[in-house]
């Protein structure tokens, strides 16, 4: 496989600002995953944006210019991976959100966020933290504090109370304790949590319309939210210029959210040709985080997870290895997400490998994480 870099890569982990020029030589170059590589060319790079693409590499490089050579490498974009969990690691017992404070997450999103630039991704859609540790990594990046992509913050997810990413598993008092706060019922209160959301700083708002493989509960995997409270999700957002990204495994949950007017499905591990039919009439994209269950399922039988959620993903195991594919053969518009943090981070780009493995060409799969 030709090794990718991206030739954002080296600006993403710039921690000051650039005072020279950087000349980079390439030996075959991918503006464009729907035209293919051009060939050698000569990039470019000022205050850390890129001003010029000229082809071939012969004197190209002036004497004031700093001058990376790769010259025997394929380059192309900083990559996009729209569903990552920058603030925490694979792994751990559930119960340690009870023991380490929410400021505890900056700190693993700044370890988290130079892997993931290191990876080649420069972009990334932060899906789901609490309630300021995403907002805070997402300025450090902006303001050249901390290394690491651009980052498109969610936030805490609106959830129903006791569902999956409502907070379980403890006695009642501590649940209550450690509620993020965002947990709705009915369309007002939802509509209320989306406006906190928002005036909280969120970029996106993520929902868990559906039950959850990694949560406390054995209850299956189908709709959470009623339609009405979807609706009044996804219109309060649209309201406020903000897209909806939801979290849904079960094929009427998939369906719901599309009908809904919910802007991308996370995961959508059951999802049949009805469910399909209603995301391509509504435009609804797919982010299929087969990187998650990658992850989950290396790590079975090892003690990591609780036996609830160690049933929950041995039943989803065979169907996590096809119904992309089924997506994608339906025509169902797809996107690259990895739910890194299920997984360990800087594993972002082996999503392309399972994206291919299912039936998607190559070239469609680069195109999922560039355009």
């Amino acid at each position: 496989m030709v090794r990718l870099f991206a030739f954002l890569c080296s600006i993403a982990l710039s921690t000051a600002a650039v005072a020279q020029d950087k000349v980079i030589l390439v030996g075959n170059l991918i503006t464009d995953a729907d035209t293919g590589s051009s060939g050698p060319a000569t990039i470019l790079v000022r205050d850390g944006k890129i001003i010029s693409v000229s082809a071939g590499t012969r004197g190209a490089a002036d004497t004031d210019a700093e001058v990376i050579d790769l010259s025997d490498k394929t380059v192309l974009p900083g990559l996009i991976d729209l569903h990552v969990h920058l603030t925490g690691d694979p792994g751990g017992d559930f119960w340690k959100e009870a023991t380490e404070p929410s400021e505890w997450g900056v700190v693993v999103g700044a370890k988290n966020a130079l892997l993931t630039a290191k990876a080649g991704f420069t972009t990334v859609r932060e899906a789901g933290s609490s309630q300021y540790s995403a907002f805070s990594l997402r300025r450090g990046t902006a303001e050249g504090k901390i290394p690491g992509p651009r980052i498109v913050a969610a936030g805490p997810a609106l959830a129903i109370v006791g569902g999956h990413g409502d907070t379980t598993g403890f006695t009642e008092d501590i649940n209550e304790h450690l509620a993020s706060g965002y947990s709705c019922t009915g369309a007002v209160e939802c509509a209320e949590k989306v406006r906190k959301a928002s005036r909280a700083g969120a970029d996106i708002i993520k929902i868990t319309a559906t039950g959850g493989v990694l949560s406390q509960q054995g209850r299956g995997l189908e709709a959470h939210f009623t339609d009405v409270e979807m609706k009044s999700i996804a219109d309060t957002a649209h309201s406020l210029g903000l897209k909806v990204m939801a979290h849904a495994h079960g094929a009427r949950g998939i369906e719901a959210a599309a009908r809904a007017g919910i802007d991308t499905i996370e995961h959508g591990t059951y999802l049949d040709k009805q469910a399909a039919d209603a995301m391509k009439a509504n435009g609804t994209v797919l982010i299929p985080t087969l990187m998650a269950f990658q992850g989950i399922s290396e790590r079975l039988g090892k003690g990591i997870y609780t036996p609830i959620v160690e049933n929950k993903v041995r039943a989803v195991a065979e169907t996590a290895k096809v119904f992309m594919g089924r997506a994608y053969r339906w025509g169902v518009p797809i996107a690259f997400g990895t739910d890194a943090g299920v997984f360990d981070h800087g594993r972002n780009a082996e999503e392309l490998g399972l994206m291919v493995g299912q039936g998607m060409k190559p070239q469609e799969a680069l195109a999922s994480a560039t355009t």
